[in-house]
């Protein structure tokens, strides 16, 4: 799984100009599974991802995570967080799962990130536009 994962002070995702999902502080989070993810690795990164200390302290230190904040979570669905640009101009998407791996374990994360904190979602390979406002930006990446 590979996750980048920013802090934000509102975020919202529309799917073809419908509005779907909008969260205030807290963090936004985007997706991508490979044909070796697991359950228990998708489980592992929900805990990671919500305990990860990207918020400032009393003493402006990194010392906070959203549940410590009481954020929101949104999570989209971004397979091309895969993409390898090593070769050529055109991005391989080759080691992104495919629909029948990755949605499964898309909602598996959400159901495990809905467990911890308040989380909303994007449409799971809709074509979506986000609206972000970063706090920070403080912005990091999972890949497990």
């Amino acid at each position: 799984m590979r996750a980048i994962v920013q802090r934000v002070r509102k975020a919202r995702v529309e799917v073809i100009g419908k509005y779907t999902a909008e969260i205030g502080r807290g963090i936004l989070v985007l997706c991508a599974f490979n044909a070796q993810d697991t359950e228990q690795k998708v489980k592992w990164a929900a805990g990671r991802i919500s305990r990860l200390r990207i918020f400032r302290d009393e003493n402006d230190k990194l010392n906070r995570s959203v549940i410590d904040e009481k954020g929101e979570a949104l999570i989209v669905s971004n397979f091309t967080l895969y993409g390898n640009c090593l070769h050529g101009n055109r991005p391989d998407f080759s080691h992104a799962a495919p629909k029948e791996i990755s949605l499964p374990l898309y909602e598996i994360f959400v159901k495990e990130m809905s467990g911890i904190i308040p989380t909303k979602t994007g449409e799971f390979g809709g074509d979506m536009e986000l609206q972000i406002i970063a706090d920070g930006p403080s912005t990091v990446i999972l890949d497990n």
